[in-house]
């Protein structure tokens, strides 16, 4: 019980902003926290010591996170986006937002696209990797990407239009 408690102590503030990012809500993302330490407590012995421990414990939190995904997803609603935007514009946008700006942002976009945006973008996903994943065609994964690229820009051109309106 106590090394379990220093491990969740020791790993908790990380594995949560991973849980956050692929959540809704602060309270999806607690249950994706929680589901996942159990996860790792009863896969423990699972961890080969090949890598960091880090490492394998964010890879068991992202599959938590997507399980949680696919198991709601009935309840999400995908948003069309009319035009779609260069990687460069999106690059540019993600380069002058924070961390926490870009957090706010990704966690105004739809679920789907948020989530393939992490997997691609963030944790480094091949787009077949993400198919595989996520039950889905690689070029669904693909044309999900671009969407939630331009996405992202819809929604960081509306977070500088209300900054720019605050001034």
């Amino acid at each position: 019980m106590k090394a379990q408690k220093a491990l969740y102590q020791h790993f908790s503030s990380a594995m949560y902003a991973v849980c956050l990012r692929y959540s809704n809500t602060k309270e999806d993302a607690k249950d994706i926290l929680q589901d996942g330490f159990v996860k790792v407590f009863s896969k423990l012995n699972q961890f080969t010591g090949k890598g960091s421990l880090e490492g394998w414990m964010k890879r068991v939190f992202v599959n938590t996170a997507l399980e949680h995904y696919r198991v709601n997803k009935v309840y999400q609603q995908q948003s069309d986006v009319d035009q779609a935007y260069s990687v460069a514009e999106a690059s540019q946008a993600i380069g002058k937002l924070t961390q926490k700006e870009i957090l706010a942002v990704m966690n105004g976009m739809a679920t789907g696209y948020r989530t393939i945006l992490n997997l691609f973008v963030i944790e480094g996903y091949s787009h077949a990797e993400i198919a595989e994943m996520l039950g889905i065609n690689e070029g669904t994964s693909k044309s999900q990407l671009s969407r939630a690229r331009a996405q992202f820009i819809q929604l960081w051109n509306q977070l500088e239009k209300e900054r720019s309106n605050v001034r």
